[in-house]
């Protein structure tokens, strides 16, 4: 196995597969993450085929409550296996 397929995310990083497309679905989650006062950053790969959201919290927050976030807003979302 190489050092990549070992790599695991520090504890403050969530990573999500989601449906996040475009940078007008981008928006409509925008004030929804930038908002959470656990959340410092996130950003979306949406050209990666799952979409890929990494979201860095700087207190402890689930994932679910991430999830719920994002459906929130009409969206898909689940955690991404590491």
């Amino acid at each position: 196995m190489t050092d990549w397929q070992q790599y695991q995310p520090p504890p403050n990083l969530l990573i999500f597969k989601t449906n996040i497309k475009t940078k007008k679905a981008i928006r409509q989650i925008k004030a929804v993450l930038d908002a959470h006062q656990y959340i410092t950053d996130w950003w979306v790969d949406t050209e990666d085929i799952d979409h890929v959201m990494r979201v860095e919290i700087n207190r402890p927050i689930s994932e679910s409550d991430i999830i719920k976030l994002v459906r929130e807003q009409g969206m898909t979302c689940t955690p991404l296996a590491t």
